[in-house]
């Protein structure tokens, strides 16, 4: 697995690794198969693992712990706050005060069973709360060895700015695939111009862009994506266009369309790092692939083409998940 400076002092593996499914929003998990999930991705070299505190909520932390205590090789900890969450709730407060950043990262470090966080990011932003107050009270964690780097996630480019001048920002974490492409307008320049490396989220469209949905809408129990608008009706119908692209790429490099999707990401810059998540060892280590695999150019540029001359249909969440974004 290579690796890549998302920022000054921190160099991560070029591919990281989405634990959220791990414990919730994807159907059933089984913690026995997640653990071997995350210990296959260790022996090939992923060493970049993004959680947060509301994944279960907290489940996902703890099952971090428990892989981390039975873990040799050096790991990088992405953990998040900001988002508040009920168990069993998808309803979600966001809570950006000093105070709770406090709490919430302390509650971490006893959950994750670390001395401190590589990476702590704001999981979402409170528009009513300053940014440079939150930043202030970050940076009071850095400099009592608490956190390593701090991060921001789904932030707008003049957030990021305000944000970066009061502390460096190592990276911002937000949506990026071939079908949510917002952030190529001002949020990628902005990242390159400072210095602040990305991490695409979600960069294979929840599984969309892999192939292996049809527009039937028929998701196991407890899988959010049944309520997504991409994901129903008409919308799955239209997006499956998308797919064919990708998908008509894919078989003329002999590689599938998750590996096309990657690769592509990785093209659009070295402070990328995508953090496909999964559950299955088979995904993971196609995943994983990806990071060797480098697209001609021309055939770039054709998917560049391909892709623009399609509408995607639906926003990326309920109005509930769009809570905090951009912001």
């Amino acid at each position: 697995m290579q690796r890549r400076q998302l920022t000054e002092n921190l160099e991560v593996s070029a591919m990281g690794l989405g634990c959220m499914g791990m414990s919730e929003f994807y159907g059933p998990h089984d913690d026995t198969e997640s653990l071997q999930v995350l210990h296959r991705a260790a022996e090939l070299g992923i060493s970049f693992i993004d959680t947060a505190d509301m994944y279960g909520p907290f489940h996902n932390e703890e099952l971090i712990a428990r892989f981390l205590k039975q873990c040799s090789s050096p790991m990088q900890i992405a953990t998040k706050f900001g988002i508040v969450r009920k168990p069993g709730e998808y309803a979600r407060t966001i809570n950006n005060s000093a105070e709770y950043a406090r709490s919430a990262c302390e509650a971490s470090l006893r959950r994750l069973g670390v001395d401190c966080i590589d990476l702590y990011y704001v999981h979402r932003i409170d528009v009513n709360q300053d940014i440079e107050v939150v930043m202030h009270a970050l940076s009071a964690l850095v400099s009592e060895g608490k956190i390593r780097h701090i991060g921001l996630c789904e932030v707008s480019a003049a957030t990021l700015r305000r944000a970066h001048a009061v502390h460096p920002v190592a990276a911002l974490q937000t949506e990026y695939s071939l079908w949510s492409r917002d952030v190529e307008a001002d949020i990628l320049p902005t990242c390159k111009e400072l210095g602040i490396g990305f991490v695409p989220y979600s960069p294979l469209g929840r599984g969309f862009l892999t192939g292996t949905f049809d527009a039937s809408g028929n998701f196991p129990e407890g899988d959010f994506r049944a309520a997504l608008p991409r994901f129903t009706g008409n919308n799955a119908r239209s997006n499956l266009s998308i797919v064919e692209v990708v998908h008509s790429l894919a078989e003329r490099n002999n590689c599938t369309a998750a590996q096309v999707a990657l690769a592509w990401l990785l093209s659009k810059g070295e402070n990328i790092v995508p953090i496909p998540g999964t559950k299955r060892i088979a995904y993971l280590e196609e995943n994983a692939a990806a990071s060797d695999i480098q697209l001609p150019q021309n055939q770039l540029d054709e998917l560049e083409t391909s892709i623009a001359q399609l509408e995607v249909a639906g926003q990326r969440y309920t109005d509930e998940g769009m809570k905090g974004l951009n912001a």
